[in-house]
């Protein structure tokens, strides 16, 4: 088994930088010193990204070597996707003889991934667009007919400064004049004391009625609870395996959360997802809204009635076509599902994990509007 942890990764880089080197290399014959040039450009990338990745999320937390692995692994992931599909260019280009017709696919991949990521940088950095939902909650009172909830989620304070995005995301998120605000977890990468400055102006959040956040799988990396203290401090109210209940106008609904599963194995007493102890004296005819960061928590939250799951995690597969993995862990990717007698939302996200880049795969601020029919 040990083994396995050692050659399965080894393999896996061995094949996604493989695949362009030949792709992009080999197969055109730029002739010696081309070969050379893009060998060694290639293997500059293989033993680079590793590198970055661990000095920059390991235990010292890098950030610039943060940012060199997490922006080659999106380059060379690109570069694999659209190397594989250049095969169906490569089957077009039959009458072409070789190797023009491995040099037209390795400019159109160029091409392509160049355009992309461009885009998708463009897309991570900006400050995500509004996406309305009305969702229909049969057990609403008519006095909570139209509540407001806006979600966040999936913000990955980071490596990247993202100070004044924050002020923006948190202006963006005041204009909807919510009810209700949620921060459906994974808030930042790293200590509270190196990611607070990015995170601090969600303090200025304003909502009608309460501000929500619980943990991701991301907080239990680094300071989950150190994070819920820091949040509370300002202002939020952390759903730790716990209930809140709200009334207007007469009707009553309970926003519930419970912590990521990364939790149970963190070492942090009393941490893991309890949703019994989160719904422990829920009155049985109150509608619960629950705050929970992975999709595949809505199988508990359908056996216990929940009518609402809010999630995050997925960020919609953040760079295509990572998705298709995504999907093998998780029962959606984004949107409004209904799994039995539980509806779940499932946001894509407002920031990005490590790459800052989106590509099919916007991120957004999601404003939930609660209907009784």
């Amino acid at each position: 088994m040990r083994g396995q942890f050692v050659v399965v990764p080894v393999l896996a880089m061995l094949l996604l930088f493989g695949v362009p080197w030949w792709t992009l290399v080999l197969a055109p014959d730029w002739g010696t010193a081309g070969t050379i040039a893009g060998t060694a450009l290639i293997v500059a990338g293989l033993l680079a990204m590793p590198a970055g990745m661990a000095f920059g999320h390991g235990k010292r937390q890098r950030d610039g070597a943060a940012r060199v692995g997490d922006s080659l692994l999106a380059v060379i992931w690109v570069l694999f996707s659209w190397s594989i599909l250049s095969l169906v260019l490569r089957v077009a280009l039959l009458g072409v003889d070789d190797p023009l017709r491995s040099r037209i696919v390795a400019g159109a991949t160029l091409l392509v991934a160049a355009g992309l990521l461009v885009h998708g940088n463009r897309v991570a950095m900006r400050v995500p667009p509004v996406k309305a939902v009305d969702v229909v909650i049969p057990r609403l009172g008519p006095g909570l007919d139209g509540l407001r909830v806006a979600v966040l989620t999936d913000t990955h304070y980071g490596a990247i400064d993202r100070t004044k995005w924050s002020e923006q995301v948190v202006a963006a998120v005041n204009a909807l004049e919510a009810d209700v605000v949620c921060h459906a977890g994974d808030l930042a990468d790293g200590a509270v004391a190196k990611r607070r400055k990015q995170v601090d102006p969600l303090g200025g959040v304003q909502a009608g009625l309460g501000r929500f956040y619980i943990t991701g799988n991301h907080e239990y990396f680094g300071e989950a609870q150190a994070w819920l203290d820091h949040m509370e401090s300002l202002g939020w109210d952390t759903l730790h395996n716990r209930s809140t209940l709200l009334e207007r106008d007469g009707d009553r609904i309970v926003f519930a959360g419970i912590d990521d599963p990364t939790g149970a194995a963190s070492g942090l007493p009393g941490h893991g997802p309890d949703l019994a102890a989160a719904l422990d004296g829920v009155p049985s005819d109150v509608p619960v809204v629950l705050l929970a960061h992975q999709p595949k928590q809505v199988r508990q939250a359908r056996e216990a009635g929940v009518d609402l799951q809010i999630s995050g995690h997925t960020h919609g597969g953040q760079i295509w076509p990572f998705h298709l993995l995504v999907r093998l862990d998780q029962p959606t990717l984004s949107g409004l599902t209904r799994h039995g007698p539980t509806q779940l939302y499932n946001s894509r996200g407002t920031g990005f994990w490590g790459p800052p880049f989106r590509i099919f795969a916007p991120s957004e601020i999601t404003l939930l509007t609660l209907r009784s029919s």
